[in-house]
């Protein structure tokens, strides 16, 4: 009797991809309570400053380097390093590099939709 079970396909070609002037978001997963987004950011550029009242943040770089502001604290990650941002806490990222910025996002929470996302006003060189 075999009591393996099999794991389900989480990854295909379909994935859902936005295209923000900084670069890419794409979908990797969704379930109750969280999403798993592949983020690629264009050196240079970054995402909007921001918080969420419904959702925390971890973020995974796979490659490239990022610049984290987190609650007026700022931080470097490099490949393989990572970080968490609570939910009702300002955050931002940046590619302060010469090549493009890839990193895993898990989000958790209640609610997971776009319009849980406050912003902070930015100069208007970079929109989000």
């Amino acid at each position: 009797m075999n009591h393996v079970k099999e794991a389900p396909e989480v990854l295909d070609h379909d994935h859902p991809t936005r295209n923000p002037p900084w670069g890419t978001v794409t979908v990797l997963e969704e379930g109750p309570r969280y999403r798993i987004n592949r983020l690629v950011i264009k050196p240079g550029r970054h995402m909007s400053a921001q918080m969420h009242y419904h959702r925390s943040e971890h973020w995974v770089v796979v490659s490239g380097t990022a610049k984290v502001v987190c609650n007026g604290e700022e931080k470097l990650l490099r490949q393989k390093e990572s970080t968490y941002v609570p939910m009702n806490t300002p955050h931002r990222v940046e590619n302060p590099g010469v090549i493009d910025l890839v990193m895993i996002e898990v989000q958790n929470g209640e609610y997971l939709g776009d319009d849980d996302i406050v912003r902070f006003d930015e100069p208007a060189s970079n929109p989000d």
